[in-house]
């Protein structure tokens, strides 16, 4: 098992990044976050998940 595979992904197959942010506005990860994931420990891809609702409810607005 690699490190980090127990934190699945948030790739919603949505990739567009919103211009003013850069956020995806399918998950809401910048670009190096989405690039970095696979690599990512599974405290960072946490921490990472934890800002996505917020960034998500921007992009709505």
């Amino acid at each position: 098992m690699t490190q980090g595979a127990m934190v699945p992904s948030p790739c919603t197959q949505v990739c567009r990044l919103d211009r003013a942010t850069g956020w995806c506005e399918g998950c809401g990860r910048k670009i190096e976050e989405i690039g970095g994931w696979m690599g990512a420990s599974d405290a960072e891809k946490r921490a990472i998940l934890t800002r996505l609702p917020e960034r998500l409810r921007r992009l709505a607005q």
